[in-house]
């Protein structure tokens, strides 16, 4: 098992120190270890769980859900069934974010091509 210091776990998760021991302050990251001197060292498995912070944390979804997602994984298979209720509720919001940027995207793809002189003022419907 690989271990890794707070900056290097940094550095692989993208977070930065401070988020790193904020996220193990409100519980996202429970049960970190320390080594003989009392520093915090992490594993392979915290890093996989950081990535999974992350997507969550860049798709939006509010930390106190993902605190309810963190409190769900820790209890393991029993808590399986709200865990996929938990996700799919979020995957359905990440869609309704794809669909409200592609129609933000294709006006300022309009916009490009009108400064680029390829289609007049009137704005497509």
């Amino acid at each position: 098992m690989n271990l890794y210091s707070p900056g290097e776990t940094a550095h692989r998760s993208g977070f930065s120190l401070d988020t790193l021991r904020y996220y193990e302050k409100i519980g996202l990251l429970p049960g970190i270890a320390r080594d003989a001197s009392g520093r915090r060292v992490f594993s392979d498995g915290d890093l996989q769980w950081l990535g999974m912070l992350r997507c969550l944390r860049e798709t939006g979804m509010p930390i106190a859900e993902m605190l309810r997602y963190t409190e769900l994984a820790r209890g393991g298979d029993a808590t399986v069934r709200e865990r996929l209720e938990l996700l799919r509720e979020h995957d359905r919001r990440v869609e309704e974010q794809i669909a409200r940027l592609r129609v933000q995207q294709k006006q300022i793809q309009w916009k490009i091509r009108l400064y680029s002189g390829e289609v007049g003022e009137d704005q497509p419907a």
